[in-house]
């Protein structure tokens, strides 16, 4: 049975008969019921009952449900409410826009708004990108979508896509301390998006694509980092495919392998997959197969998109075919970002020594770690409660924090790679072992490192902003 977790998590409001041994009883039948109780709080209290506050953590909706059950079962205990934690927090949204300086009195309204504020837009007439100096432009990011890929969800349109955008506002701001705002977009084709982006640009200083389906993601990326002047990231792409590249290097030190000398297969040839191939060729590894549902990508494959016939040009050089397992065998590292349960331990036994096993898959990784176990050398997932998390908040605040910080007119290759290399960085070489190939998102130390590493890149590349120089109106 999965774990118990924060995202099922439900608030039951007991009144309790004012007996002893009663708490007792009902925290027994939560647990008997796979609950996990975190939090125990009094309400109110009188001679004849007492009023409880019971924070619950479930599996799921149905097992929040038989918790209940369980506890309403009990004689003399009363059930008041019973609260979804996780709805509570998006009520009304989770984030909002505040003033960054204080309007007081006349002095202060005269400086922000009419008239003082004349004098600012003039300067921007005058000298254009002295946007980025004078406005929220110089540290906002937009965060579009059209809700077509939404991470385990799919197609669910621009709406519902909302929450999650919002909560990738909040990460960039918890992280980066960038203010970024989720634009989710009621659209029916790559013109009408690429068409929308571009004329949102005077307000942001980057875009941050999300959860757009393949292979319309590609189109719209490479149209929009043609045409407009500022940072522009797919983090379906290249947030995964940065994050992975910086666990290999470091699970490569733990099994003392090279990545000239590799053998991988990719499970799953979506944005991710290919993105994630892009950035292994790119950092040296040779020989790569893609496999989708009708199994391994080659050259003269037919039916197959634009991005997929890239991959069967660029990959595969022994022109394998065939399902998943039969060109697993004398694989050193395996890469899903396809579906769950995909992989067995027989297909581990068949791959080359050590063999490494990324499975990232949400919720349910192609293999869980506990069936890998005793087969694979390193294991990784998506999840957050497994050991080698690889998720893209590693990545994508630093990534545009240096973008920003230094005045970035796109994200190149090079800042990709060094955005990696810092991640990887972050794991000092003594404490690398199998469970810790990757830092925690918590680290706090990996934005900072990944800003100026990419920064640094920026300068290097010479995709740098011109200095702005200021013209009195």
């Amino acid at each position: 049975m999965p774990t118990p977790n924060a995202s099922y998590s439900v608030r039951l409001r007991l009144e309790i008969s004012n007996q002893p041994g009663m708490l007792g009883r009902v925290t027994t039948a939560i647990g008997q019921a796979g609950g996990d109780i975190s939090a125990l709080d009094i309400v109110e209290a009188t001679h004849d009952s007492i009023t409880r506050d019971i924070t619950v953590f479930a599996v799921d909706e149905a097992h929040v449900d038989q918790i209940r059950k369980a506890v309403e079962a009990i004689e003399s205990v009363t059930v008041v409410d019973a609260s979804d934690r996780t709805f509570l927090m998006h009520e009304g949204g989770k984030i909002e826009v505040r003033s960054k300086v204080p309007l007081a009195n006349r002095d202060d309204l005269s400086m922000a708004y009419t008239p003082g504020v004349a004098r600012v837009c003039l300067a921007i007439a005058a000298n254009p990108p002295e946007v980025h100096k004078y406005t929220v432009k110089k540290n906002t990011v937009a965060i579009v979508t059209d809700g077509t890929a939404v991470l385990g969800l799919g197609n669910i349109g621009p709406e519902a896509s909302l929450p999650v955008m919002e909560g990738k506002a909040m990460l960039f701001k918890e992280f980066a301390g960038i203010d970024a705002f989720p634009i989710c977009l009621k659209i029916d084709d790559a013109d009408e998006l690429v068409e929308t982006v571009e004329r949102l640009e005077p307000v942001f200083g980057g875009i941050n694509l999300e959860d757009i389906a393949a292979p319309r993601c590609f189109e719209v990326e490479e149209r929009l980092k043609s045409s407009l002047g500022i940072p522009v990231f797919h983090d379906d792409q290249h947030g995964t495919a940065v994050v992975v590249l910086a666990a290999l290097w470091n699970a490569l030190k733990v099994v003392d392998k090279r990545m000239e000398d590799l053998k991988i297969v990719v499970a799953g040839v979506g944005a991710a997959g290919v993105a994630i191939t892009k950035i292994l060729m790119e950092a040296g590894v040779p020989n790569v197969i893609g496999v989708d549902r009708k199994g391994a990508i080659y050259s003269g494959r037919e039916n197959l998109d634009a991005s997929k016939r890239w991959y069967a040009e660029n990959t595969n050089p022994e022109q394998r075919k065939g399902a998943l397992h039969e060109v697993m065998p004398g694989a050193d590292v395996f890469v899903g970002v396809s579906g769950p349960g995909l992989l067995v331990r027989d297909d581990l036994r068949a791959m080359h020594r050590d063999p490494i096993v990324f499975a990232l898959a949400n919720p349910v990784p192609e293999i869980l770690p506990e069936e890998a176990e005793g087969m694979a050398a390193v294991v990784a997932t998506g999840r957050s409660d497994y050991a080698n998390q690889i998720n893209n908040v590693l990545c994508f605040p630093g990534i545009f924090r240096g973008a920003l910080d230094a005045g970035a007119t796109q994200i190149t290759e090079g800042m990709k790679l060094a955005a990696a290399a810092a991640i990887a960085d972050a794991v000092p070489d003594d404490e690398l072992s199998p469970g810790y190939v990757i830092p925690s998102v918590f680290n706090r130390k990996v934005v900072e490192l990944v800003a100026t590493a990419v920064a640094a890149a920026a300068h290097a590349d010479g995709v740098i902003r011109a200095p702005h120089t200021h013209v009195a109106p």
